[in-house]
C-alpha cells in the first residue's frame, strides 16, 4: 500500500506544476505596468474594480485609547487641542492672506477693470459684457468688489441694468478661478489631485453651463430684468446697513498690513476725470467735510443755483453757491502708508506675499487635517457630511448642504474663502464630490445675500437700481440650481468635473491649461473680437460653435448609437493622433520639461553631487515604485523575467 502511495505527490506535483505553469502564462499576458507619476505613461486605466472616486480610508496609525496610561491620555488630549487651535490659526491667516490676494489685484490691475468698464460701446454686446466681467474679477480677486463698480455705474446712470446683467453673470465665473488654484497646490499626489481639482472645477462648470442656458434666455425674453423688477417694485425696501461679521475679526490683520480707497476704481468706472491721478493705497483713514456756501462765479445767469441768489456786476456773473471743502485728520496705520513705491510695486509684492501665505497655509491645514482625521474621529466625520437620510427623505440632504452652504459664506462673507477652504476637505477623501456640489451651490447663494445686505445699505435714490442688480445675481444663482441639481440626471456638473479630473490625474499639466484657457485666453479672444464689432465676433465665433456641437453629436452617437454613423466616423481613429489624444502632447511636455532641466543642468548637477548609496537607494526606490522616469513597458518585461526567474526555481525545488 505504500508502495502505491509513493507515485501520487509526484503526479499531483506534475498536475501542479501544469497549472502553475498555465497561470503563470495568463499572469504574463496580464501583466501591466504600474500607474506613472510622471508625465510618460499615465494612459492605463485604472482597474475595474478600484473606483478612483470612492472616499480613502483614513487608517489610523496611531496608539489606541485603551492602551494608553493616564499621562498618555492627557498627552494626546493637549495635543489634539493645540492641533485645533493651529489649525483655526492657519484657517485664518489663510482667509486674510486671500483678501491680501484681493488687495494685491486690485492694486496691480484695479484700474485697468475701470476703464474696461467705463466703455459702454463693448458693453452693449452681452457676450462682451459677459467675458468684460469674468476678466474684471479676475483682475480684482472679488465678485463683490466688480459687482459693486457695477452697481455704482447702474446707481450713476452710466450703464443701464439690462448692460449689467451679462457683468453679473461674469462675475459668476471670475470668482470660481479662487479654488481652482488653491486645488493646483495639491498636484503632488495623483489620488488626492484628482479629488480635489474635480472638487473646485465643479463650481466651474455649474457657473459655465448656467450661464450657457440663462444668458441666451435673458437676451431673447429678458427673464431676470422683468422677474427682479417686480420683485423690487412689489417689496417696499428701506436702505439699512450691511452686516459685518468675518471682516471685524480678519480686518484687524488686514488693514494692519495694507488699505485701498475703492472708490477710486468706481470713480475711474463712472469717468470721474480726478480718480485717475488717485493712489489705490489709502493714505487718511479720518478726514473732515465742511460745507461752506460762498459766493461764485458763473458763466451766465443760466447757472445760477436761483434766481434769487443771482446777481450781475459788469462781465461777471456770481450765485450762491454750497462749496464742500475736505480736511485730512488722522492718517491710516498700516505698512504701506508712507511708502513712496508705486500701486504696482505694492500690488507685486502684496501679489509674491499672499501667494506665499495662501499656499503655505494651505499645505499645512492639510497636513494638521490629515494628523487630526482618523481612525474614529475621521469615520464620524465622513460619516455626517456624506450620509444621506434614510428612505423615503434621501433627497432632502443636497437641500440642506445647500442650506448650510449659503449659511457659512453668509458668515465669511465670501463664496471664494468658503470653496477654497473645502477643497483640500475633497481632496483627502473627507468630503464626496457629490456633497461637496450643493455646498457650492449654496454658496453662491450665500455671497448674493450678503450682496442684498450691502444694496439695502445704499442711499435712498440708488436703492432700487443697486437692490434689482443684487437680485439678478440672487435669481441668476437660484435659476442655475433649478437647472442643474433637483433631478440627478441634470446634475452635470458632477460628471464633467469627475472627467476632468481624471484627465488632470493622468496630465497635471492639463489642469493648467484648462485654467489658462477658460479663464484668461478665450475670455481675451472674445473681448478682442467684441472691440472689432458684433458682426466680426458673429463671424468668427458662430462658426467655432456650430463645429463643437457637431463633435458633441458625434461623440454621444458613438458612445449611445454607433450604428447610425457611418463606419469611417464610429470613431477618431482616421484622425492624427495629436487631434484626439492627449498622448503626443504629454511626450512634448515630457521633452520640453526635460530639456528646461538640461538647460538649468539640474540633472547633471544632482548627478555628480549624488553619493554611491544614494544612487542605489534612490534607484531601489524607483524601481519599487516605478514612478519617475520608467518606461512602462520596459517594467512590464522585468515583471515577467523575474516571476520566470522565481517559476524555474519552484520546479527546481519541488523536483527536489
Amino acid at each position: 500500500m505504500d508502495s502505491l502511495r509513493l507515485p501520487q505527490p509526484t503526479a499531483a506535483q506534475n498536475n501542479g506544476n501544469e497549472d502553475h505553469n498555465e497561470r503563470r502564462g495568463r499572469k504574463r499576458k496580464e501583466v501591466k505596468a504600474s500607474p506613472a507619476h510622471s508625465t510618460v505613461a499615465l494612459i492605463e486605466e485604472e482597474p475595474e474594480d478600484a473606483d478612483p472616486w470612492d472616499l480613502p480610508e483614513l487608517n489610523d496609525t496611531s496608539v489606541p485609547w485603551t492602551a494608553l496610561d493616564t499621562r498618555g491620555k492627557v498627552l494626546r488630549v493637549l495635543v489634539s487641542v493645540g492641533k485645533f487651535i493651529l489649525l483655526l490659526g492657519f484657517l485664518y491667516i489663510f482667509i486674510c492672506s486671500l483678501d491680501l490676494l484681493s488687495s494685491a489685484f486690485q492694486l496691480v490691475g484695479g484700474k485697468a477693470a475701470g476703464d474696461i468698464l467705463k466703455d459702454n460701446k463693448v458693453l452693449s454686446n452681452p457676450l462682451a459684457g459677459l467675458v468684460i466681467g469674468v476678466l474684471v474679477t479676475l483682475l480684482v480677486q472679488s465678485s463683490s468688489t466688480s459687482s459693486s463698480i457695477v452697481v455704482s455705474m447702474v446707481s450713476s446712470n452710466l450703464l443701464a441694468v439690462q448692460l449689467a446683467i451679462p457683468i453679473i453673470m461674469g462675475t459668476n465665473i471670475g470668482t470660481s478661478v479662487t479654488n481652482t488654484l488653491v486645488a493646483m497646490t495639491q498636484a503632488g499626489d495623483r489620488a488626492v489631485f484628482r479629488r480635489a481639482f474635480a472638487g473646485a472645477t465643479v463650481h466651474d462648470f455649474f457657473n459655465w453651463l448656467s450661464v450657457l442656458v440663462l444668458l441666451p434666455l435673458e437676451v431673447a425674453t429678458g427673464y431676470l430684468y422683468v422677474v427682479t423688477e417686480l420683485i423690487v417694485d412689489s417689496f417696499k425696501i428701506e436702505s439699512g446697513e450691511a452686516p459685518d461679521l468675518l471682516n471685524v475679526i480678519t480686518d484687524i490683520l488686514t488693514e494692519s498690513i495694507i488699505q485701498l480707497d475703492e472708490s477710486v476704481i468706481s470713480g475711474i468706472a463712472t469717468g470721474d476725470p480726478d480718480a485717475r491721478n488717485k493712489s489705490l493705497i489709502k493714505k487718511w483713514c479720518q478726514t473732515f467735510t465742511n460745507a461752506t456756501l460762498m459766493n461764485v462765479t458763473v458763466p451766465g445767469p443760466e447757472n445760477c443755483t436761483s434766481l434769487s441768489f443771482c446777481w450781475v456786476d459788469g462781465n461777471y456773473t456770481f450765485t450762491l453757491k454750497n462749496i464742500s471743502e475736505t480736511f485730512n485728520v488722522q492718517k491710516c496705520k498700516h505698512l504701506f502708508v508712507n511708502a513712496s513705491l508705486s500701486d504696482l510695486a505694492v500690488g507685486l509684492i502684496l501679489l509674491a506675499l499672499s501667494l506665499l501665505v495662501l499656499c503655505s497655509c494651505l499645505i499645512l491645514i492639510v497636513k494638521l487635517l490629515n494628523s487630526m482625521l482618523k481612525g474614529q474621529v475621521a469615520a464620524v466625520i465622513k460619516k455626517v457630511l456624506n450620509t444621506d437620510f434614510p428612505f423615503p427623505f434621501g433627497w432632502v440632504t443636497g437641500y440642506i448642504a445647500i442650506l448650510v452652504g449659503a449659511g457659512m459664506t453668509f458668515i465669511v462673507q465670501s463664496s471664494s474663502v468658503f470653496t477654497s477652504a473645502i477643497t483640500p476637505l475633497v481632496g483627502i477623501g473627507v468630503i464626496s464630490i457629490e456633497r461637496a456640489y450643493p455646498l457650492s451651490l449654496g454658496s453662491n447663494i450665500g455671497t448674493t445675500t450678503t450682496a442684498i445686505l450691502a444694496a439695502m445699505a445704499s442711499p435712498g435714490d440708488t436703492l432700487k437700481d443697486a437692490l434689482q442688480i443684487a437680485f439678478v445675481h440672487f435669481l441668476f444663482n437660484i435659476s442655475g440650481i433649478l437647472l442643474w441639481y433637483p433631478i440627478p440626471f441634470t446634475r452635470l456638473p458632477i460628471r464633467l468635473a469627475k472627467s476632468l479630473g481624471n484627465i488632470t490625474a493622468s496630465y497635471r499639466w492639463f489642469a493648467a491649461v484648462y485654467i489658462i484657457s477658460f479663464f484668461f485666453v478665450l475670455p481675451l479672444v472674445v473681448f478682442s473680437l467684441s472691440l472689432a464689432g458684433w458682426q466680426v465676433l458673429v463671424g468668427v465665433v458662430a462658426p467655432l460653435v456650430i463645429m463643437l456641437i457637431i463633435i458633441l453629436v458625434i461623440n454621444m452617437l458613438q458612445k449611445w448609437k454607433p450604428g447610425c454613423l457611418p463606419a469611417a466616423l464610429r470613431s477618431w481613429d482616421f484622425l492624427p493622433l495629436w487631434a484626439h489624444s492627449l498622448a503626443p502632447w504629454d511626450k512634448v511636455v515630457g521633452v520640453f520639461t526635460a530639456k528646461c532641466c538640461c538647460c538649468c543642468k539640474c540633472c547633471q548637477v544632482a548627478a555628480d553631487n549624488q553619493e554611491p548609496g544614494e544612487k542605489e537607494s534612490v534607484e531601489n526606490n524607483n524601481k519599487s515604485h516605478s514612478e519617475v522616469y520608467d518606461n512602462p513597458a520596459m517594467s512590464a518585461e522585468k515583471e515577467v523575467e523575474n516571476e520566470i526567474n522565481l517559476d524555474l526555481k519552484i520546479l527546481k525545488m519541488t523536483r527536489l
